[in-house]
């Protein structure tokens, strides 16, 4: 193989890993590209596509869901037949697991770090679950993740409040990344936070009771000094007071895709207030808030609100690398905020 087509091969298979892992939309593989090279390169290549997502280590510990991976396989099969090949018996090997397997009510879905490293996450096969849109991963977190890898000072050695964590894609990158001092995972919807729980653990991290305990002891670290302290919290919004803010202490707080109503955009701001109080005489935090532009009016409403509050705002300049497979239509942007 020519080292031209050796290297479109690779990128081929990292796109196909890439997506698979963290079980993006089937209609946005390159299954183009991927018959143009079955064509060139023969099936080898679709034993190797198969390394690289259904037999993949991460997806063989923590699978994907099952009706997931059978669309997946279809197509693949598919593909493999539209080139005029012989059957591949591993292909079908895999398609008659599929077929006997039971589906769970969680999934998995896993993103590859630039460190070698991952985070693999369990979410709700529903986007809409338990009366919560907290049990998936939104486009918003995947951007804000990407931005924070590519600028870890932001959070090294400080204390991030993360607001509306959802499954906790955004905080477990930063934590594996950035090496923030502690990080504080908080929602209200009691199914997110067990799910929240659930996912700092499936990653390695250790969970400090509650997160005062981190504000009262700031020098004390867990057993390991590279290990940010974790805590998951329970964080109303509209019912939250300034005493349990103050508690938590932050020198970052980060919000992703929470901007989907009008409700909770007026909610956000005042609890941004709330929080722009609590520091005193202490420096302010940075404050930083990314959002899929679905609507341009509530992009509005909510930079009208931050004005009306005393928060001004500057956009971030977008970041080069994409790390992870998002929508590639989707407009996004972060804010950061000036408490």
């Amino acid at each position: 193989m020519a080292p031209e087509e050796s290297a479109e091969a690779t990128r081929l298979l990292q796109s196909f890993e890439r997506r698979f892992l963290a079980a993006r939309a089937l209609r946005s593989f390159p299954w183009q590209s991927l018959e143009e090279k079955i064509r060139d390169l023969g099936s080898e290549l679709l034993l190797d596509v198969l390394q690289k997502t259904v037999r993949h280590p991460l997806c063989v510990k923590h699978p994907p869901s099952v009706k997931y991976a059978r669309g997946f396989l279809s197509e693949l099969i598919r593909r493999h037949e539209a080139v005029h090949e012989e059957p591949l018996d591993k292909l079908y090997e895999a398609m008659a697991e599929v077929l006997t397997a039971e589906e769970p009510t969680c999934c998995h879905r896993s993103y590859l770090l630039p460190s070698g490293d991952s985070v693999t996450l369990s979410e709700s096969t529903a986007i809409i679950s338990h009366g919560t849109t907290g049990l998936v991963t939104w486009n918003a977190a995947l951007y804000l993740a990407e931005w924070a890898i590519e600028n870890p000072a932001a959070f090294t050695h400080r204390t991030v409040l993360e607001l509306g964590s959802g499954a906790g894609l955004t905080g477990l990158a930063i934590c594996k990344v950035c090496r923030p001092r502690a990080y504080v995972f908080s929602d209200c919807h009691s199914r997110v936070l067990e799910q929240l729980r659930r996912n700092v653990l499936l990653n390695g991290l250790l969970l400090e009771p509650d997160a005062t305990s981190i504000a009262q002891h700031p020098g004390h670290n867990t057993q390991n000094s590279e290990s940010p302290r974790v805590t998951v919290a329970r964080l109303d919004w509209d019912t939250v007071t300034a005493p349990q803010l103050t508690a938590f202490q932050p020198d970052v707080i980060i919000a992703a895709d929470v901007l989907y109503c009008p409700e909770t955009i007026l909610s956000l701001v005042r609890v941004l207030q709330r929080l722009s109080a609590c520091h005193k005489d202490q420096r302010a935090p940075d404050a930083y808030v990314a959002f899929t532009i679905r609507n341009p009016e509530t992009c509005q409403l909510f930079t009208t609100e931050l004005g009306q509050a005393g928060i001004s705002w500057e956009a971030v300049p977008r970041h080069n690398q994409k790390l992870f497979p998002y929508e590639e239509n989707s407009e996004m942007a972060i804010l950061k905020l000036m408490l």
